[in-house]
């Protein structure tokens, strides 16, 4: 694997792109240093240490957000604006024929998501500036903050959006996953360090070795389960036009256990965090406790497995088509073997996606709720930030860099990376 992972540099196009994307990284590393004036660091640090939404958000922005950087709100608005995208497709018939127009066609799609991202920012930006207004500095003027927070905080998103797409062009990997996930292990020495400080404190080593343990296991399962495949055969017939003969190959159609990705996870923690954040601007008694019940305990870890299974369902029932893809197979003169074109193969496909959402949904409701429990037991809190959704994104993110290297050293020849 080293001798493969020094071919990287042995080949001029593939050690560019790792090159390039290097430094890209440093400049986003840099930025998410470069604080935004006008914010007290001690009563924003208190505010996120509260269990908010911008907590949970925070993990997304590799700690820029409670630093209040430019890179405040990272490539968020981008990857929100990507996925309204992508529903939006489904449900307006114009979006949908421009998406299959071809390359064309998705460069426009592409110019409407970064028009979206920059509306989103600018939104994001005015509210972040409207909620942070009771942590600035003493007698620092309200109305340039919000003026300068705006500017400050869409431009860095902008230039995240943009770095993001030059990192997938002339770089290696999804530049937007990437970003994040990037953010997500620069976590990991903080992380490291608590719990350092928490073992010398007098916390129990044999704690922190079984929680250890649970993320290494749970990292095992996540390999295995975003690989897998459900594969359904699909048979072409022949035809002859002239002298040719043309089909009669077998292919399959690879449907993947996980459909929704960490998509769920991330619906689910905005619903039961959305309550804790209201709270802060309403202080009535019965609003925290109901915010706080939402995040804590039996009651909180029970919604988070049902919110998980409805979104897992929801965004794969809008995300596949059943119907579309059994009249692409008949088009091209394709059935599936021992089912019949047309209504018997559209309920074929609902029925095995329908299995294939369930145990999916299981699969990352257990994800979630495991490192849950495992705290609860161990009392080791220091590891909170990577629960299942970070460790989802790490891992689905590596998968994807590693496919991506291992093509290009493929290609020419180089041993595999995986082998």
């Amino acid at each position: 694997m080293f001798k493969s992972l020094s071919g990287i540099f042995n080949i001029p196009d593939l050690r560019k792109r790792f090159l390039f994307t290097v430094a890209m990284i440093v400049i986003f590393r840099l930025g998410a240093h470069i604080p935004v004036a006008g914010v007290d660091a001690a009563k924003l640090a208190e505010m996120f240490g509260k269990g908010t939404l911008l907590g949970f958000l925070d993990l997304f922005t590799g700690g820029a957000m409670v630093r209040f950087s430019i890179f405040a709100m990272g490539i968020v608005p981008y990857i929100n604006a990507s996925i309204i995208m992508q529903l939006l497709m489904v449900v307006i018939p114009q979006l949908e024929e421009l998406s299959k127009e071809g390359e064309s066609g998705r460069k426009k799609i592409a110019q409407y998501t970064r028009f979206f991202t920059v509306g989103l920012a600018l939104i994001e930006a005015s509210g972040m500036a409207f909620w942070l207004r009771g942590v600035l500095l003493t007698g620092y003027n309200f109305t340039f903050f919000l003026i300068s927070t705006v500017v400050a905080l869409t431009a860095g998103t902008t230039l995240l959006m943009w770095i993001g797409e030059l990192i997938t062009e002339k770089g290696i990997g999804n530049g937007a996953s990437l970003i994040i996930f990037v953010g997500i292990i620069s976590r990991i020495p903080a992380y490291t360090g608590q719990t350092i400080t928490l073992i010398k404190g007098g916390a129990s080593a044999i704690a922190v070795g079984i929680m250890l343990t649970v993320f290494v296991a749970m990292i095992v399962a996540i390999v295995i389960i975003q690989e897998a495949q459900r594969r359904i055969q699909v048979q072409y017939a022949k035809r002859v036009v002239g002298r040719k003969v043309y089909g009669g190959q077998s292919t399959y159609i690879p449907l993947r256990i996980n459909q929704g990705g960490v998509i769920p996870i991330i619906f689910a923690t905005a619903v039961l965090f959305f309550p804790s954040t209201i709270a802060q601007f309403i202080p009535v008694g019965f609003v925290k406790t109901i915010a706080t019940a939402l995040t804590s305990g039996v009651l909180y870890m029970g919604l988070f497995f049902l919110l998980i299974f409805f979104f897992t369902y929801f965004y794969t029932a809008i995300t596949f088509n059943p119907v579309e893809l059994a009249e692409n197979i008949k088009k091209y003169g394709g059935f599936i073997m021992g089912i019949r074109p047309g209504r018997p193969t559209v309920e074929y496909l609902e029925y095995i996606v329908t299995r294939l959402t369930l145990v999916g949904a299981s699969f990352l409701a257990c994800i979630a709720i495991t490192p849950l429990v495992v705290e609860g037991l161990t009392h080791v809190t220091t590891f909170r930030g990577l629960g299942g959704t970070a460790l989802l994104i790490m891992v689905g993110v590596a998968l994807d860099l590693v496919r991506q290297i291992e093509t290009h050293l493929v290609t020419r020849q180089y041993e595999g990376l995986l082998t």
